[in-house]
This record gives C-alpha cells, sequence and structure tokens, in this order.
C-alpha cells in the first residue's frame, strides 16, 4: 500500500512507502504532493436510514430445497461436506455509509478480524470476522478451524449452557473435524510436525463458534504457500475442495464476489490474513449480508436457517435496532 497507518500499543505511525524502478528522488516530490492533498478528518455520519424491505437469496423454501439437496449429495458419496450461503438484501430509504457502518461495528463486534474495502465513497466491501486464516511470524505458523456454531446469550449462564452443548454436540464436532483434517493434510508437506490444540469456544456478540487452534513451523517464509493450500478452507467450501465448489457454483442462487475470500497484509517479515466472513457489500442504500452455514450428514435446514440468522444479526443489528 502507498500509505500505512500502523499502531502498536499506544504507539502510532504513518508511513509512506516510495517505490521507482529508476529513481526514489522523482516519487519523492510525488509523495510531497501526496501527503500535501491529505485532509483532516472529519466525523462519521450515523447509521440513521429507515429500512423498508428485506430480500433472501435463497428464501427459506429454497434454502430447505437446497439443504436436502446436499445433504442427499453427501449421503450418495459424492461429497463429505459443503458450504451453502445466502445473500440478504436490505434496502433504506437513503444511502447507508460505509464507513459508519465499519465504525459501528468495530465498538460492538469484539474479537473480530475488521475490514474495509471501499470502490468509491457510496459503496465498499466491509466486515468483521471471527476467522483467522493464517498468521506468519517468520516461519512460524498459526492457523485454525473454526467451524460448528451455536447462538450466545445475553446471560453468562445461558450462554455458558449453550456453549458446553456445543462442545458435546455430535454434527459440530464432526464438521470441526473435517475442517482441522483438511487443513493438516494441506500443510503437512510444507511445514514441520502440526500441533493441533484443545478445541475450545469463541464467544462472539450473536453467536459462539467452536475453535481448534493449529500452528507450526514452515519449511520456508513463502505466503503464497498458505494462501493456496489454505484457502478456500472446507469451513467455507466443503470437501473435496473442488467438488464442493461445483456444487456452490451450480446451485448458489447468486454470485460471492468478495464474500468467504481473505482479507489481511503482507510484508516480508510477517502477514495475517483472515477469512471474509460475516461481511456486507453496500451499494449506495442496498446493504448485502452474506452469511454461510457448513452442511454435514445431519444437518436440519431449519437449524441452518436460524444458524445464518444468528451469524448475519452481527451486521443486521447495527442497521436495524432490536426489539426488547
Amino acid at each position: 500500500p502507498r500509505l500505512e497507518w500502523r499502531r502498536n500499543g499506544e504507539d502510532a505511525a504513518l508511513r509512506l512507502t516510495l517505490f521507482s524502478e529508476n529513481s526514489l528522488r522523482s516519487d519523492s516530490e510525488f509523495a510531497k504532493a501526496y501527503i500535501a492533498a491529505l485532509k483532516c478528518a472529519k466525523p462519521l455520519p450515523p447509521l440513521q436510514s429507515k429500512m423498508i424491505r428485506e430480500e433472501h437469496r435463497p428464501d427459506k423454501e429454497e434454502w430447505c430445497r437446497l439443504i436436502k439437496l446436499a445433504t442427499d449429495t453427501i449421503s450418495n458419496g459424492k461429497l463429505n461436506k459443503t458450504v451453502l450461503a445466502r445473500a440478504t438484501d436490505l434496502h433504506f430509504e437513503k444511502p447507508i455509509n460505509p464507513a459508519s457502518m465499519l465504525n459501528e461495528s468495530r465498538k460492538q463486534n469484539l474479537h473480530c478480524y475488521h475490514f474495509y474495502m471501499a470502490f468509491d465513497p457510496d459503496s465498499a466491501f466491509l466486515g468483521s470476522s471471527p476467522e483467522r486464516l493464517w498468521q506468519r511470524i517468520g516461519k512460524s505458523l498459526q492457523t485454525e478451524a473454526l467451524a460448528g456454531t451455536v447462538a450466545n446469550h445475553n446471560d453468562d449462564q445461558e450462554a455458558l449452557r449453550l456453549g458446553r452443548w456445543l462442545m458435546s454436540d455430535d454434527k459440530n464436532q464432526r464438521e470441526n473435524m473435517l475442517v482441522v483434517k483438511d487443513i493438516c493434510q494441506r500443510l503437512e508437506a510444507e511445514c514441520e510436525k502440526l500441533e493441533v490444540l484443545p478445541e475450545h469456544i469463541l464467544r462472539l456478540r450473536k453467536v459462539q463458534h467452536l475453535r481448534r487452534q493449529i500452528q507450526t513451523s514452515l519449511h520456508k517464509a513463502d505466503d503464497t504457500i498458505c494462501l493456496y493450500q489454505l484457502q478456500p478452507t472446507a469451513a467455507v467450501a466443503g470437501l473435496p475442495r473442488n467438488a464442493a465448489r461445483e456444487f456452490i457454483a451450480e446451485y448458489e442462487p447468486f454470485t460471492r464476489e468478495w464474500y468467504a475470500g481473505s482479507a489481511g497484509y503482507l510484508s516480508l517479515k510477517q502477514s495475517e490474513f483472515c477469512v471474509s466472513l460475516r461481511s456486507a457489500k453496500i451499494s449506495g442504500n442496498v446493504v448485502r449480508l452474506y452469511a454461510g452455514a457448513g452442511i454435514v450428514p445431519g444437518s436440519d435446514p431449519e437449524a441452518e436457517w436460524i444458524e445464518i440468522n444468528n451469524k448475519a444479526a452481527g451486521l443486521k443489528t447495527l442497521l436495524q435496532p432490536e426489539h426488547k
């Protein structure tokens, strides 16, 4: 990037990168002009706009049909797992400011990676993802399997009960272990011994997830290895990878575009990426929310519909106040 704002604890710095194939002196003149063009920050406008309609793709009836088709395909041995998603278009009376939405999400959706890609002042792709794709520092690598979901609850004791259920539920444990095994198989030729840490619950504002962290040391510090081996993960595509992608391309009734891709940064010393989940595409007065669910043997369409509603609520409730 041309310009970087880096913050580490209480220290912060603005860095501008110079580049030229011939002479940095000429680029330094452009850099001075670039810095001179920077403007003072202005307060972001509030998220205030009345929603006029909501559209799901697929709708609930079609979703249930797709889940049945997926579980039948799995039963026939053509897939082990697939991940189906839903796009929800929220139409508002006035345009939604993308930066304001991300700012509000950063305040409320804790323990997440926050990412923002602006296409112009009124359109952007943004999100608050709980899932690390990888973190590399030198040759040390950390990744994770984040699969298996249950609702969160404002009452800590009820949230604990739900989390304990998730830890013991066979369907969610199988879904998580499929992701763990896939990650290990994809990385084993590129690294030293893989260590899978004990599972634990990641508690977010609207949902709780089953997470197993995985750490190792790469044979060489190469981020292309991480990207091509890990993405798309079994948590966003399925298994086997190619068969799951073909199933999604054929039956999912919308184009994912940036959803379920990768967001992060690269440098020689280190890199870190998340999976671009819990995300939204904003186009003027239309906000498209994305949410997906892993489908394995035993998946219930009604339960999966509730799960994607809970996942989408992390961003939806920023725009639409919850009823008490």
